[in-house]
């Protein structure tokens, strides 16, 4: 069976498609047009293995993402099957489309809650993540500057990302990123907030990413007090899972502000833009974004390998 590995995948994925892909899947998803299952864990002696999965008819895909969490590293794998034939079609190294799949869904959320014109963007937390935020924000918006915090910071990184981005990339503390950023990305494993949200400018899009873990959070009360709309993937799944939420004071009203993707996703680009209010995505990661990317990269590769058979074809 075809296994495509974490570097094939950055090849063949691109920013734009992941998106559209994304969109798509998560209109079915409104529509009940496709269906997927809540995380499960399941953990002994330290050791949790998790499982998650989707069915998109529309893009003739179905599949699950199976990965373990061992002293806190991550390995993914993704196994993809075909809706019409109901064959396994091909296995993927996950990590890549975790990237691709959760920095794509901040930006979609981000076209219609954040300022058109933000400028200034905030990075907490220089991993995979934070990296893959900071390389789809620059794309999508008109971004001047990149401020960024991480607990080791790694200047080499900022240098790397300033070429990538081709915008200035500066370090500073979170309390001073979070009271300057128009969008402003936590990415990063924190159990406890990472800054006083009282600090956001007004028109704020802030785009929680860093955990699907009920004990840990990223941003405080203050963040959620302010917050107009507070946007989620799924409803079911991340007020299971998100801390941010779970652990947030009963005067937040986060069930009275909560919206889902595929209703958020039916407003244009603005719309949902507050021009004195927070916007708040937190984001836990659901099956459907894994599945529909993991059916994009196998449809890229299979157009790849034809085009290069025509090719030799051609030649000879």
């Amino acid at each position: 069976m075809l296994h495509l590995s974490d570097q094939q995948l950055h090849s063949l994925l691109d920013a734009p498609a992941v998106q559209a892909v994304l969109e798509d899947a998560f209109s079915q998803f409104g529509r009940e047009q496709a269906a997927q299952q809540r995380r499960m864990r399941t953990e002994a002696a330290g050791i949790r293995l998790s499982t998650l999965g989707a069915v998109i008819p529309g893009q003739q895909v179905a599949g699950a993402k199976i990965y373990t969490t061992v002293q806190g590293v991550f390995n993914f794998v993704i196994v993809l099957f075909d809706t019409v034939s109901g064959a396994a079609l091909a296995t993927f190294d996950a990590g890549a489309i975790t990237q691709w799949r959760t920095a794509a869904c901040s930006v979609l959320a981000a076209r219609r809650g954040a300022n058109p014109l933000s400028q200034t963007l905030g990075v907490l937390g220089l991993g995979a993540q934070g990296l893959a935020h900071a390389r789809q924000f620059c794309r999508a918006f008109d971004v001047r500057r990149v401020l960024v915090w991480s607990p080791t910071l790694d200047r080499a990184r900022c240098h790397q990302l300033e070429w990538e981005c081709g915008v200035p990339v500066q370090a500073a503390r979170p309390d001073e990123i979070a009271a300057q950023a128009d969008i402003l990305v936590t990415a990063s494993r924190s159990r406890e907030p990472l800054f006083d949200g009282r600090l956001l400018k007004p028109g704020c899009f802030v785009a929680a990413v860093g955990s699907s873990l009920p004990t840990a959070r990223e941003l405080d009360d203050a963040c959620l007090r302010r917050a107009r709309k507070i946007v989620v993937e799924w409803a079911p799944q991340t007020l299971a899972e998100a801390g941010d939420l779970r652990l947030a004071a009963s005067d937040c009203g986060i069930q009275e502000k909560l919206c889902e993707m595929s209703d958020w996703l039916k407003l244009a680009p603005g719309q949902g833009y507050d021009l004195q209010g927070i916007c708040v995505y937190k984001s836990v990661g659901v099956a459907i974004e894994d599945i529909a990317v993991a059916g994009l990269a196998y449809r890229c590769y299979q157009r790849m390998q034809l085009e290069q058979t025509q090719e030799t074809e051609q030649q000879q």
